[in-house]
């Protein structure tokens, strides 16, 4: 089995033994005459003296570790030969030879010295030596029933797992297995394997993320730190707006400014009055547009620009807003008080309007999955309708305003609408619990994430108000810096992941903001 010290170099101990490589969950592989990221490599112990040697410009990585980081990056890349020769140039191990001879002993199946072994390896957590313990004698119980050794196997459950009375759930599973054969591939780790060697190489995973890392180095520990690293200089750029592909490690990342659209591409003159309400859908190809000239536009996207597909005809009244379904095939218009209509998308023409005798609607909307339209009614109450304009269920009271938006979850759970001048509604349609957000100032719209975590609040006094509305409402951020005097100004959400804040202005300008840099 090998002693505990080896003076042998680590180029000579690495030996490649002609049987089948051993393929580990990071992907890379090793001869199954190596233990994990190295078998019997290292001749020396982790070096000590000068332990506090540091590199790097600031002064806080410590020699010792980056070394040891690095090797085992080596190793877990496939790259056996070069973390030995690291090992044997820096003089300083990647494990000590205490835990060689660990890691051998679980992958060579010799249980009762592993044990023993890592009693002696110097934790002083005494629970982490009982789980790491509980693990290996899991494994050799397993072996033993797999080598149809019952006897064997419960005596190893009732002399060895059972006294460390720890996991008593798992103990009882773990007897279950020997009562009901069948039982056992149920209360195996989904990560455990049929193959013995590969089940080894596992435990081998497990009792890593058991042990300090100052004893054995996390698996992918390097690949941590450069993801960390990227993610930190990602989040603190001012313009991000590229996919993580596009980060490289070459140099510091840094978006330009130009990463934010900045200047007209196209101007769309189709409409002869005001343009109240934009809509993409979903799937990016249309641009659905509504007017005050009483008219809507479907726009088609391609390659080449925009283009007008249909223009919709039909209302009497200003078409306050635009409503996508899921699927994109349909289109809702709502004129201001007046009816909602259903058009179809591919060839413009109207299938449904849903009206109330002596009211009018002032808002619309898709549920989830494209079966049922809502509707808000200048009675202040909301309308849920069937699309062939029979009316399922009306929520009636103080839910909405003449002049109003209206959302849907994506879940189809929660109805949101502006109910008062300063407030807003939230309404769980199964729960029946309505809650509110309330503004001291009026509220003129607001827009719903893609992710139905944040509300963008548009206010009279120039304000854009972010709200968290996943669990307890929370007002996030505030933004400032657009002109309102006389309309409705709208915000939304836009950017990669949704990350910045775009908001129209009086002052013929687009402000853009981004959503983590601007807060209280």
């Amino acid at each position: 089995m090998g002693g505990v010290e080896d003076d042998e170099p680590a180029s000579k101990r690495m030996k490649l033994s002609s049987e089948a490589l051993i393929h580990l969950s990071n992907g890379s592989t090793v001869k199954e005459s190596i233990v994990g990221s190295s078998r019997d490599l290292m001749a020396r112990p982790p070096q000590s003296d000068g332990g506090e040697e540091v590199v790097g410009s600031k002064g806080v990585i410590k020699k010792v570790e980056f070394v040891r980081i690095i090797a085992k990056a080596l190793y877990s890349l496939g790259y056996i030969r070069s973390g030995a020769h690291l090992e044997e140039e820096s003089g300083i191990a990647l494990h000590s030879s205490i835990i060689n001879v660990f890691m051998r002993q679980v992958l060579e199946g010799d249980w009762d010295e592993s044990v023993a072994t890592l009693h002696n390896i110097g934790l002083t957590d005494e629970m982490i030596i009982k789980s790491a313990s509980f693990l290996i004698l899991e494994q050799k119980f397993f072996e033993f029933l797999d080598e149809e050794k019952v006897m064997d196997a419960l005596k190893t459950l009732r002399t060895e797992i059972s006294p460390l009375c720890i996991n008593h759930g798992r103990v009882r599973e773990l007897s279950l297995s020997i009562v009901s054969p069948s039982h056992c591939f149920t209360v195996r780790s989904p990560k455990q394997n049929t193959s013995r060697a590969r089940s080894r190489t596992k435990l081998l995973e497990e009792l890593q993320k058991l042990l300090p890392p100052t004893v054995m180095i996390p698996e992918r520990r390097l690949e941590h730190l450069v993801e960390q690293a990227l993610g930190l200089q990602r989040d603190a750029c001012m313009f991000h707006n590229s996919l993580d592909e596009e980060i490289s490690l070459f140099a510091d990342h840094q978006c330009a400014r130009d990463q934010i659209p900045s200047y007209a591409l196209q101007i769309l003159p189709a409409h002869t009055d005001e343009i109240w309400f934009l809509q993409f859908s979903h799937n990016g190809k249309y641009l659905a547009s509504s007017s005050h000239d009483c008219s809507a536009i479907i726009w088609e996207v391609d390659a080449n620009g925009i283009s007008l597909k249909h223009k919709l005809s039909g209302h009497q009244k200003p078409v306050s807003s635009v409503s996508w379904s899921p699927d994109d095939h349909q289109l809702l218009t709502c004129g201001v008080e007046e009816v909602v209509r259903r058009w179809d998308a591919p060839s413009g023409e109207c299938l449904s309007v849903y009206e109330k005798a002596g009211l009018g609607m002032v808002s619309c909307g898709w549920s989830p999955d494209g079966k049922w339209i809502f509707s808000g009614v200048n009675d202040k109450s909301i309308s849920l309708w069937e699309l062939d304009g029979r009316e399922l269920e009306c929520w009636k009271g103080q839910h909405t305003l003449k002049i109003s938006d209206l959302e849907i979850t994506s879940d189809g759970k929660q109805i949101i609408s502006i109910c008062r001048e300063t407030a807003i509604l939230l309404l769980d349609r199964e729960a029946k619990v309505e809650r509110f957000i309330e503004e001291d100032q009026t509220i003129t719209s607001f827009s719903l994430s893609r992710d139905n975590r944040f509300l963008l609040v548009n206010l009279l006094n120039q304000e854009i108000h972010l709200w968290s509305i996943e669990d307890d409402l929370k007002l996030v951020s505030k933004y400032r810096g657009h002109k309102r005097t006389r309309f409705i100004i709208r915000s939304c959400f836009g950017g990669l992941e949704q990350a910045f804040v775009a908001s129209g202005s009086e002052d013929s300008l687009v402000r853009t903001l981004n959503l983590y840099y601007i807060n209280l």
